[in-house]
C-alpha cells in the first residue's frame, strides 16, 4: 500500500496519532506518561509547533497540532525518536515502539477543529469497557482522567504550560468562564452521539475537511506529478531553497517599500523587521545568531524575543497575520 501523502505548509492543522507495535502498550506506568509529555513539550519548543490538545491511552496517543513553520514531519520524527529512545532505555528494551509511522490528517480547522478536539478528549470513555455505561458515570471517569488536556480546558488551575487552549475555546466565546463551560457541555453532549469518528472523513486522502477545503488543498499542493509512479506528489510554495539571506532581504524590502540599510540598522525595532527575522529563519535555513548578524549584529536572544512577539501579535491580529501570509505568498512567486 502506498504511503499517505504528507501535505505541509505554514499554519496547517493536523490530527496525529501513533499506536504501539502490535497494539502493545507504549505507557507502562505514570512515569512513562510524564516522560512522554516532557519529550513532547521539548519537541514543540524546538520546532515551534503549537499543541491544541492531546490524550494518552495505554497503547496509543492522539495530538491536535498546528505548524506555523510547515514542519510536521521534522517535528514528529524528533518527538517519536526522543520518546522511543527514552522508553527503551527505561525498560531495558530495543527495537520499534510504534506500529509503523504515525498517521497524520490535515484538518480544515474552521469546520472540524471543534469536533476533533472533542473526539480526542472523549477517547478515555469510548472503549468497549465503557460501552453501555450511564452518561453520568462516564462523565465522572472523564473528569478523573489525568492523561489528557481536557482538564485544562475546563479548569485553568489544571493546565499544561505547553498546550494552547485559546484557539479551540475561541469557537465557544473565548477563554473565559463562560467559554470554558460551553466547551465542557459540548464535550459531554458527545457522549450521547453515535456518529462515526471524524477520522473516517480523512480515509483515503488524509484530509479532514469540506469539499471546498479539499479542492483548495489539491489545487495548491497536489499539482505536481511523479513521473515514476504517475501519482500526485505534495509540494510547497517553497522559497527555502531559492533564496539566500541577501536576496530575501532585497525582495522583502522591494515588497514592503523599506530601505535595506534602514531595516538592517542596529537598534531598529519594528513589526517589519520582526517579519523579516521570521522569514529569514523559516526560509533561508539559517539560525538566530546568523539572522542577528544580517540585521545589525544583534544578539540571538533579541532575535528570539522579536520573533516570539511577532507570533503573539499575529495570534491576536488577523490583519497582521494575513499581511504576513501575503508576504510569504508573494515571495514564493518571485523568480530568482
Amino acid at each position: 500500500m502506498a504511503r499517505q501523502l504528507r501535505i505541509q505548509y505554514s499554519g496547517a492543522y493536523y490530527h496525529v496519532t501513533g499506536r504501539g507495535n502490535e497494539r502493545r502498550d507504549i505507557f507502562k506506568d505514570n512515569n512513562d506518561y510524564l516522560m512522554f509529555l516532557e519529550k513532547l513539550s521539548d519537541s514543540l519548543e524546538v520546532y515551534n509547533v503549537s499543541l491544541l490538545g492531546y490524550v494518552c491511552m495505554t497503547n496509543h496517543y492522539h495530538l491536535l497540532v498546528t505548524t506555523p513553520e510547515g514542519n510536521l514531519s521534522s517535528f514528529m520524527r524528533h518527538f517519536n525518536i526522543a520518546y522511543t529512545s527514552s522508553f527503551n532505555r527505561r525498560h531495558n528494551r530495543s527495537g520499534h515502539l510504534y506500529q509503523g509511522r504515525y498517521k497524520a490528517y490535515l484538518v480544515d480547522a474552521d469546520t472540524y477543529l471543534k469536533e476533533l478536539s472533542r473526539y480526542i478528549h472523549l477517547n478515555p470513555v469510548r472503549t468497549k469497557a465503557h460501552a453501555g455505561m450511564e452518561t453520568e458515570r462516564r462523565i465522572t471517569i472523564l473528569k478523573g482522567f489525568s492523561h489528557s488536556s481536557f482538564a485544562g480546558y475546563t479548569n485553568t488551575k489544571k493546565r499544561d504550560a505547553f498546550v494552547h487552549y485559546q484557539t479551540v475555546l475561541d469557537y465557544f466565546g473565548g477563554d473565559t468562564k463562560e467559554g470554558r463551560a460551553a466547551y465542557r457541555q459540548f464535550v459531554y453532549r458527545g457522549l450521547n452521539k453515535v456518529e462515526s469518528s471524524p477520522l473516517d472523513i480523512g480515509k483515503g486522502n488524509g484530509i479532514i475537511g469540506s469539499d471546498g477545503f479539499i479542492n483548495d488543498i489539491k489545487e495548491k499542493y497536489l499539482t505536481r506529478m511523479d513521473p515514476a509512479s504517475g501519482r500526485e506528489q505534495p509540494h510547497l510554495k517553497e522559497i527555502r531553497s531559492s533564496y539566500t539571506p541577501g536576496k530575501l532581504i532585497d525582495a522583502f524590502c522591494a515588497l514592503t517599500g523599506n530601505d535595506r540599510d534602514e531595516i538592517c540598522r542596529r537598534g531598529k525595532n519594528s513589526t517589519e523587521r520582526s517579519m523579516l527575522m521570521e522569514l529569514l529563519y523559516r526560509f533561508c535555513n539559517i539560525r538566530q545568531p546568523e539572522i542577528g548578524r544580517y540585521l545589525g549584529n544583534i544578539d540571538y536572544s533579541s532575535v528570539s524575543i522579536s520573533r516570539k512577539r511577532l507570533r503573539l501579535k499575529m495570534e491576536k491580529d488577523s490583519t497582521l497575520k494575513q499581511r504576513f501570509d501575503l508576504l510569504v505568498d508573494d515571495l514564493s512567486r518571485i523568480k530568482i
